[in-house]
């Protein structure tokens, strides 16, 4: 396979390919202490594949507890 012609939800899956609970959980972690832009899309992907793994009581949980830990207001960026 190679990774320079998969998009990049595939690159992301493929490099967590293999992956155990552990090893995610370390990803997820540097990945939020590190707080660089480009981790995102990577934290989108396993977003997504938790959210589409969740059933409807586990997804309102998420997104409340998501809605609750937004500002209300914004500040000047």
């Amino acid at each position: 396979m190679n990774i320079n012609s998969l998009n990049l939800r595939q690159a992301i899956m493929y490099k967590m390919q293999g992956s155990d609970s552990n090893a995610v959980e370390d990803t997820i972690s540097d990945a939020i202490s590190s707080g660089q832009e480009k981790t995102l899309p990577g934290l989108g992907v396993l977003f997504e594949v938790l959210w589409q793994n969740s059933d409807p009581s586990q997804r309102q949980q998420m997104v409340s507890t998501i809605a609750s830990h937004i500002p209300q207001t914004s500040s000047p960026v």
